[in-house]
């Protein structure tokens, strides 16, 4: 768990990312990438992907150093997502560029304690060294081949998150902004303890907190690893599974009805969602989605549980069988190639 600690200023300073982040979409989809998680939400992504990178040699040996620096779990060097600024790809690049070679030293050797790290790596932080610039290049390549043609749906769904959280600030304060990123976290005032796979932390001591709606972000926020760099947590955001439902012909609607369909299709989107959440996605009243979710309950294509306060559902094996997805089915990944330098 991830606590985060608030003082009466910084509840006060806290501000949502308007639009994705280049540099963490970037780095969130590597995981994604190396993984066979969220197969609704990223398996025709990551089909798409690994066929670019058969076909594309350029876009091969630019993953290759990335997948040096960023495992599937585990420490990740913050100096790959630079403070969030809301400018372009090319402002985070120069962001990486300028890193100084301090933090460079610091978080190589964090990094190196926790796995090896590749050959290359060791010349990032060499005054007059090209390495953190080819570096740089690299994620430019991948960032154009793999996640530039998906920008426009990835900039739409943070935004409807974006418009979400706004409405919530604007009719309820801090404090309901706050308790609405639950499940993912909850506000035990003046903490935020949020889902997270270590224990941590994190005393804001005036800074503020900035949010940062993801697209790539899968089941759980992330935070930077250094408590001493601008405050951030960036979580997921509601997906919109468009191909599950297009792909049936319509006939998942004959079948379901159009409304029943998309709460079927909304709430295999993730691992979980709550009653709310659903509602949210597709657009429909709170007391329609449950009376929705309990149909498709009954008809075996849902599970729900409890899980504290929040009632969780998610699609059962028939359920998503009958959306024509095998959420069993691994995604054989290419093989790792050597690194940079190697």
């Amino acid at each position: 768990m991830l606590r985060i600690h608030f003082t009466s200023h910084d509840l006060q300073n806290i501000r949502i990312a308007r639009q994705p982040d280049p540099l963490w979409e970037l780095i969130c989809s590597v995981c994604r990438l190396e993984t066979g998680q969220g197969p609704l939400d990223f398996g025709q992504w990551r089909r798409a992907a690994f066929d670019r990178l058969s076909r594309d040699s350029v876009a091969g040996r630019a993953l290759r150093p990335l997948r040096g620096l960023i495992p599937a779990s585990g420490y990740i060097p913050d100096f790959l997502t630079p403070p969030v600024t809301g400018g372009g790809l090319q402002e985070c690049l120069d962001q990486v560029r300028r890193t100084p070679r301090t933090q460079l030293v610091h978080e190589m050797s964090r990094l190196a304690e926790a796995r090896p790290v590749p050959n290359w790596t060791t010349t990032l932080d060499r005054p007059g060294s090209d390495t953190l610039k080819s570096l740089a290049n690299a994620l430019g390549i991948y960032f154009r081949a793999l996640l530039e043609p998906y920008w426009p749906h990835i900039r739409t769904a943070v935004g409807n998150d974006v418009g979400l959280r706004s409405r919530t600030l604007l009719d309820g304060g801090t404090q309901a902004l706050l308790e609405g990123l639950g499940p993912l976290a909850r506000w035990n005032a003046p903490v935020l303890e949020v889902d997270y796979p270590t224990e941590r932390d994190l005393h804001l001591e005036g800074r503020g907190l900035l949010l940062v709606p993801s697209y790539f972000c899968w089941r759980r926020p992330t935070a930077l690893a250094d408590p001493g760099l601008d405050p951030v947590l960036v979580y997921p955001v509601a997906k919109t599974p468009l191909t599950v439902v297009s792909g049936s012909d319509g006939g998942l609607e004959r079948l379901l009805g159009r409304t029943r369909a998309a709460v079927l299709t909304a709430v295999a989107d993730q691992s979980a969602r709550t009653t709310s959440e659903v509602a949210r996605a597709v657009g429909i009243a709170l007391p329609s989605a449950s009376y929705q979710i309990g149909v498709l309950r009954d008809g075996g294509l849902v599970a729900s549980h409890r899980d504290g306060k929040y009632v969780l559902h998610a699609a059962t094996a028939l359920g998503i069988r009958l959306l024509g997805a095998d959420a069993g089915r691994g995604e054989l990944l290419p093989p790792r190639a050597g690194s940079l330098g190697r």
